[in-house]
Formats: structure tokens, C-alpha cells, sequence
């Protein structure tokens, strides 16, 4: 191994354990207690960790993904091994530099364990679902803060050596000696198959290998070009690094290097500021822990499937694949198994299974007409001549079980034994595990000899067997919850919605609309605050609407709002800006009557004013319907209103206009485009994607020229389509050497394949000097017009007829561009270039 690739090993492993983070170096500043991450003072025996302290060795997943990671890695990284300044030095050898921490949260008294810290981060919070931190050690805590920050580093330094070898890998030899260059080396654990043998002293004195980046695989194969010398290397230099190397200034993870553990190569990568490092240790605390729940994924795919990038038509020994190709796997599910009865890809339980699931599958659908043919008909004469029990007696669904007498029942369960116990119907000889559900019984419309039309009604007998079996149930839970067969729900008196249903406000099209399920637990007490509350805002709101409303039509008191201030209610705007001009003891006053009104009424629990009734009798009359009708109009009035005032808040902040004149948004960035041409009745300016919305001026030019290209093109494709039909075709050969006449050349689609190569060649060729004589120079150029390239056939001196003209074209080519595909469709379809729907043989109506 050549001493640069080696170096660049270590330095793989050093930046991954060596401070790489986002913490501070040492430096000057007052000892922190020992209730915090540091030591307890400068100079203080305490203040160097024992070895336990850190980990004895690197778990297998730094060792894996360090490995992976070495295609990263330049031999220039190797050279730079300049000696730490002499602060680090110090700090290294004797801990004598006090670290002077002081952004870490208190641990005396944890409030909450742990929470606060780094790592307690939105959404989860502080995430501990085993319970680590229960027992509130904090000694434990930063042992476990050390190890998951040391995985999270190497895992994100593995992540990356998975995905950067699939877009790049270094040149050269990886082992001369081998002849194995990196671009030889297969990405992933295949790589394990490739590794050359060496001296470990050679290994240590950096000669002997020359192995060269380029032939290093991506993933778990890497492991295999390693050479053995390299693997004990990395090893050992781990160890060297977790025993001797790094000392720890009682902050887990930091080491005293710096930001990314630029310390160690002598730069000075310190992060002062207290937000930025917290910021900073807290986006890599999250980066690890993605990256190790990353690589874990990918050794898994890689593992299962033999690539790095987990190719999953190579895992070949998926238990799915066994099954995957039975009958019964339809879209849009395709083989849906969410429980893995199937994992195991045990053949006989499958079959097992499937028997079973088309046993339900036929009694279930038996059930499902059972439920809904009583409904239209029933049997004339006696179920039961010594019972007197007539069919008309039995009532459908869940109810009729009480109505058969014991013998019906008995005759039931004994057919259904004597089906399942002696093949009545001819099952096969091994019980049908080799033809899953067939009993011999051939039934006219299901039965075939045409294996295609067997294979579709079988399919079709399992996909409706399964939705008997949903429909069955639920026919049995709206049965037991209602009493009746066919789920009359007015009859569910148990339902929480029954308290409730026949309130005020319960109103067509909607009914009891509760969505959020804010009365699901029946509550009449939280019902009626609820309601009282939504009174309130909407008798709010219809004053505020009507407040927005009422003076730009009928204009505005006369007088003075606040003579003190010779403020004249003329002067006072209409909506939001109205909030500036009200005098502050005006202010005053509104809160103090809305204070009144809300203190002064008894509001307390069943008086009538926690229903909203306050005795204000506006709304009102002595006929209790009409009363009810009102009152259900101020409930839907005022859900109105706060939906409008909502909306004439947000137009009045956008425009700055109480009727949001829209001309006045000024910031809209469709302002830039909704005066250019194609802005055409009916849509207006039309853009549902928003790719306008940026504003951007040049993007817009580059898209209207290519859609007026794409519009122009396709116009002559249209009538490129129809003419033919119409007018005929020209007279002569179009190739005389290939002696092919025009007339011989079909129209639509199908000319595709008359078309002699040099045609086609043609065609390219005066495409491409359309395109590249022309330039871009139209919608480049700040001066150019998109789509100008000097030819002028709709152009007119007049402007306003110009524009006509050229808004037309755009219009056309808009429905030119619908109209070709169309074309294409139904050509590629019918096989017609108009269309003729009688030869789509596939067509799924056809059946």
C-alpha cells in the first residue's frame, strides 16, 4: 500500500473520531463545575479521563463504513499532517488548557431528565422509547452521547463512500502487485471476492500495494480490496486514536479539534458563538443519526440483493418470489401480503392458505347475496311446516338467526362437515393442494378449457371473493349496531352523534359536519361551550364583514370620531388601515364594552346565556319553527361571515385595498406576464403548475418560445393529418431509388414505417438548421421578440391587429398541440389515423 493511500486511510478514521464536529478547540475561560460536560478544574486529576472512559475499540460499523469510505479520499489528504499549534499540544498531552465551555444547559436538577439538550429536537423532542435515560445518571447519558455521536460520524462518512463511487472513482492501480485497478473492483460486498493479500509491515511502512483508488467498489465490497494489512491497519490506527490520541474534555464528542477536526492539522477551526455552535452540533447530532439508519439500509440491500444500489430484481431469494406470479396478484396492489404469512416461502402453507381463502371467499359472496336478495324476494311456502314458520316470517340478515329452528341449524353445520369431511364435491386426491379450491364441481358460466379465460375467471373469483368478504362484514357490523340489514342508521341510538344531531345548525348539504370528531365523546357540557363560542365569533364576524362592507356604499357617519384629535370619521380608512387612524382611547373604549358584555351576563353552566342566549331578543318569534329557522340562519350567516372576513383580511394585506383590488399587488408575481399575449378569455392568465411564479422574465421568454415552436409544429402536424384525408396526396415517387410513390405511403402513424432512413435524415437535418440558423436571439436577446425569426406572414403594420394575429397563433397552436396527440392516441389505438374505433380489438369493452 502506497504511503499517500494509506495516509488517506487515516485520515478517513481520523476525521471521523478525531473532533471531527462542530466543537470548539480549547481555550481560555473560566472552569465549569462538575455538574457540567468539562472537568472540574484546570488542573485537577479528574480533568483527564481514564481509558474506560472511552471506547476500547471501534464497533464493526466504523470499521466497515471507514473502509467504504476510502474511495473519498485524494492522497493529497495524506500530506497534510502539519503539526497541531502548541495550544493543542498542550491541551493533548496535559490537559492543563481549561476548555471554557459555557453554553451547555445546567445538570443539578434536570427538569425533565434530559430534555433541552442537544439532540432533543422537533418533532420527536427527546426521543427515548427503551428508557435510557429513566434513571436521570449523567454519566451514562454522556457515555451514550459519545458512542452516538462516534457512529453518527462514521455512518455519515459511510453514506457518502456508498454513493460517491457510482459518479466517480480515483484513476489508476489499486494494487500493482495484484494488477487490480479501482475501476475493476465491482461496487458493494462484491468486492469482498477481490482482496489481495500483503505484508502487514509492508502495510505499515506505506510500500508494496500501490493499490489506487479507482479500483476500490463501492459498499461492503470494499472490504474485499483492502488488502489483510490494510484492515489491521485501520484497526490499529483506530485503537491508537481511541486510547492514546484523543482525551476528552468532558463534552462528549469533543476532543478539542475543532470544527471537522481541522485542529489536528495545525488550523484554527473554532465556533465562538454560542448560537452558531449549538446550531451546528445540533444539525450533526441529526446528520448521524440519518446517516446511521442510512448505511444500515444500505449493507442491508446490498447484502439481500448483491449491489450497492440494491437492484431488487437480482434478490432472487425472495420468499415473494415464489408467489408472485400466482393467481390472485391484480393490480393496483400487485402481490399484497402486509402481514408476511408469505415471508417464510413455505409452498404448502401458501397453498394452504389460498384453499382457505377461497373457501371464505365463495361463503362470503353466498353471505353477501344472502343479505341483499331477500331484500327484492323470498321463497313462497314453509321453511318449517311443523314450526309453521313460512320464509316470509324470517326477517333478513343478523335477525333470522333467531328464527331458524334448531334442526335447520343442525342441517347446516352437518352439510357443511360432510363438504369438508368426505369431498362431496370431488376435491383432488391431496386435498387440493395441487389445484387450490377445486372441488370438481363445474359450474356452465366459470368453467373452460381455454387456459386464458380460466386463468381471468379464476382471478376474478378471488378479487370478488375478497370484497364479499369486507362487504359481508360490514353488512354485519352495520346489522348489529342498527338492527337492521341494510344499516338504518337511524336506528343507532347508542351513536355519540345522537346527542347532538338535532341541535341548531345541523343544516343540508352537510348535516352533523364534524370532521376533527370534537363531539365524539358525547360531552354536552363541552357541546354547549363550543357552541356558545362559535356564536360569539360569528355574530363578530357578521359585524366585522359588514363593517368592511357597509361604507363603501353608503359612506361614512358624519362628524367627528375624536374631536380631541380632530379626527373626522371621513378620514378614517376602509379595512385594515383603519387599525392606524382609531385614537388610542377609542381602543379604550371597544375593550371595555366588549369586557362589558361578557362580564355582565350570567354565562355560568345550563344559564341561558352559555347557550349564546344573552336576552337581546332580535331574532326571535313566538312560532317555534320560525324561531328555530332564524336561529339557524344566524348559525350559518355566521359561519359565513368568519369564513369572509378571514378572506377580506387576507386580500386587504395583500392589496392594501378593503375590497383587495388586485391591481394594487404590486409584489404578484404574475404581474410581470398577465399582460403578454396568449392571456385569452376565458382562463385569463392560465398557469395551474405556477411556473411563472418565480417572476422570472427570462424563464418566461425561453418558455414561450418553445411553446410557440411546439404550437407552430404541431399545427402543421394536424393538418398534416388531415389533408390527405381530404385533398389527396402528390402525384410521383418520394424515393425513386426505394421506386416508393407518395400515394404508397399511408397516412398517420403508419408512414412512420414507409419513410426511407435518408428521409428521415432529411427531415433531422432541416430541423436542426432551422433551429441552429435561427438562434436564440429571440428570447435572449432583451431586444428580441420569442419566436421572431424574421419570417413575416402574421404581422400587420397595426399594432392591435398584430397583436390579434399573433395572440390567434398562440391559441391555435395551443389546441393544435391537444389535437396531435389526440391523434396519435386513437392512431396508436385503432391502427387509423382517424380513428376507427371498431378496429381496437384490445379495447376492455370489447368483452
Amino acid at each position: 500500500m502506497a504511503s499517500s493511500t494509506s495516509a488517506a486511510g487515516f485520515a478517513a478514521v481520523a476525521t471521523c473520531l478525531v473532533g471531527g464536529s462542530a466543537f470548539v478547540a480549547p481555550s481560555s475561560g473560566p472552569a465549569l463545575r462538575a455538574s457540567h460536560f468539562s472537568a472540574a478544574g484546570a488542573a485537577s486529576s479528574s480533568d483527564v479521563p481514564s481509558s474506560s472512559s472511552s471506547s476500547a475499540a471501534l464497533p464493526a460499523a466504523a470499521m466497515v463504513g471507514v473502509l467504504a469510505a476510502a474511495g473519498l479520499l485524494r492522497k493529497g489528504v495524506a500530506g497534510a499532517r502539519a503539526r497541531p499549534a502548541e495550544k493543542h499540544v498542550v491541551a493533548l498531552r496535559s490537559l492543563k488548557s481549561d476548555p471554557g465551555f459555557n453554553t451547555l444547559p445546567e445538570w443539578d436538577r434536570p427538569k425533565n431528565g434530559f430534555e433541552g439538550l442537544v439532540g432533543d429536537q422537533p418533532p420527536l423532542g427527546l426521543w427515548d422509547p427503551l428508557g435510557f435515560t429513566k434513571d436521570r445518571d449523567v454519566e451514562k447519558f454522556k457515555r451514550r452521547r459519545e458512542i452516538e455521536l462516534k457512529h453518527g460520524r462514521v455512518a455519515m462518512f459511510a453514506t457518502i463512500g456508498y454513493i460517491t463511487p457510482e459518479y466517480f472513482k480515483w484513476p489508476g492501480f489499486l494494487s500493482t502487485s495484484a494488477n487490480l485497478q479501482f475501476a475493476d473492483v465491482p461496487n458493494g460486498m462484491k468486492a469482498l471476492s477481490v482482496v489481495p493479500t500483503a505484508g502487514i509491515a509492508q502495510f505499515f511502512a506505506f510500500v508494496g500495494f500501490n493499490l489506487q483508488f479507482a479500483d476500490v467498489p463501492n459498499g461492503m465490497k470494499a472490504l474485499s480490496v483492502v488488502p489483510t494489512a490494510g484492515i489491521a491497519q485501520f484497526f490499529a490506527f483506530v485503537g491508537f486514536i481511541e486510547l492514546v490520541y484523543n482525551k476528552s474534555y468532558g463534552e462528549p464528542g469533543n476532543y478539542g479539534k475543532g470544527l471537522f477536526g481541522l485542529g489536528s492539522l495545525g488550523l484554527s477551526a473554532t465556533v465562538s458563538d454560542p448560537k452558531t455552535r449549538d446550531k451546528k452540533l445540533r444539525a450533526e447530532i441529526s446528520n448521524g443519526r440519518l446517516a446511521m439508519m442510512a448505511t444500515i439500509g444500505m449493507f442491508f440491500q446490498d447484502g439481500l440483493t448483491g449491489s450497492a444500489w440494491g437492484d431488487w430484481a437480482l434478490y432472487t431469494a425472495s420468499p415473494l418470489r415464489a408467489f408472485e406470479s400466482e393467481l390472485g396478484v391484480q393490480q393496483p396492489t400487485g402481490f399484497w401480503d402486509p402481514l408476511g404469512f408469505s415471508k417464510d416461502g413455505d409452498a404448502s402453507n401458501f397453498r394452504r392458505r389460498r384453499v382457505t381463502e377461497i373457501k371464505h371467499g365463495r361463503v362470503a359472496m353466498l353471505a353477501t347475496m344472502g343479505y341483499i336478495t331477500p331484500e327484492f324476494f323470498k321463497f313462497p311456502g314453509y321453511l318449517s311446516t311443523s314450526e309453521n314458520l313460512r320464509f316470509a316470517d324470517i326477517p333478513n340478515g343478523l335477525a333470522a338467526i333467531s328464527k331458524v329452528p334448531g334442526a335447520g341449524w343442525l342441517q347446516i353445520v352437518a352439510y357443511g362437515l360432510y363438504c369438508e369431511g368426505t369431498g362431496g364435491f370431488g376435491y383432488n386426491s391431496d386435498n387440493q393442494m395441487s389445484d387450490p379450491g377445486n372441488c370438481g364441481w363445474k359450474p356452465p358460466l366459470l368453467a373452460t378449457s381455454d387456459p386464458e379465460k380460466r386463468t381471468k375467471r379464476l382471478n376474478a373469483e378471488l378479487a370478488n371473493g375478497r370484497l364479499a368478504m369486507m362487504a359481508i362484514i360490514g353488512m354485519f357490523v352495520q346489522d348489529g349496531l342498527t338492527g337492521s340489514a341494510w344499516g338504518d342508521w337511524a336506528l343507532y341510538t347508542a351513536s355519540p352523534m345522537r346527542a347532538f344531531e338535532n341541535e341548531m345548525g345541523v343544516q343540508a348539504p352537510l348535516g352533523f359536519f364534524d370532521p376533527i370528531g370534537y363531539t365524539k365523546d358525547g360531552s354536552s357540557e363541552n357541546f354547549n361551550r363550543r357552541r356558545q363560542s362559535e356564536i360569539k365569533h360569528g355574530r363578530i364576524a357578521m359585524m366585522a364583514t359588514m363593517g368592511y362592507i357597509t361604507p363603501e356604499l353608503v359612506g361614512k357617519l358624519p362628524g367627528y370620531c375624536s374631536i380631541s384629535q380632530n379626527l373626522k370619521f371621513a378620514d378614517i380608512p376602509n379595512g385594515l388601515a383603519a387599525i392606524s387612524k382609531v385614537p388610542s382611547a377609542g381602543w379604550a373604549q371597544i375593550l371595555a364594552y366588549m369586557s362589558f358584555c361578557e362580564i355582565s351576563g350570567d354565562q355560568s353552566k345550563g344559564s341561558p346565556g352559555a347557550a349564546g342566549d344573552f336576552g337581546f331578543k332580535v331574532l326571535t318569534s313566538s312560532d317555534p319553527a320560525t324561531k328555530t329557522k332564524k336561529l339557524n340562519s344566524e348559525l350559518a350567516n355566521g359561519r359565513l361571515a368568519m369564513m369572509a372576513i378571514i378572506g377580506m383580511f387576507f386580500q386587504d394585506g395583500l392589496t392594501g385595498s378593503a375590497y383587495g383590488d388586485w391591481a394594487l399587488y404590486t409584489d404578484s408575481p404574475l404581474r410581470a406576464f398577465e399582460s403578454e399575449l396568449g392571456v385569452q378569455d376565458p382562463v385569463g392568465f392560465w398557469d395551474p403548475l405556477s411556473l411563472t411564479a418565480d417572476g422570472d422574465v427570462a424563464s418566461f421568454r425561453r418558455r414561450r418560445a418553445v411553446e410557440l415552436k411546439h404550437g407552430r409544429i404541431s399545427m402543421l402536424a394536424t393538418m398534416g393529418y388531415i389533408t390527405p384525408e381530404v385533398t389527396g396526396k402528390f402525384p410521383g415517387y418520394l424515393s425513386q431509388s426505394a421506386g416508393l410513390k407518395f400515394a404508397d405511403v399511408p397516412n398517420g402513424l403508419s408512414a412512420i414505417s414507409k419513410v426511407p432512413a435518408i428521409g428521415w435524415a432529411q427531415v433531422i437535418a432541416y430541423a436542426g438548421f432551422c433551429e441552429i440558423s435561427a438562434g436564440t436571439d429571440d428570447f435572449k436577446s432583451p431586444s428580441g421578440v420569442p419566436g421572431d425569426y424574421g419570417f413575416k406572414v402574421l404581422t400587420s403594420s397595426i399594432a392591435e391587429e398584430k397583436n390579434k394575429k399573433l395572440s390567434a397563433e398562440i391559441a391555435n397552436g395551443r389546441l393544435a398541440m391537444m389535437a396531435i396527440i389526440g391523434m396519435f392516441f386513437q392512431d396508436g389505438l385503432t391502427g387509423s389515423a382517424w380513428g376507427d374505433w371498431s378496429l381496437y380489438t384490445s379495447s376492455p369493452l370489447r368483452v
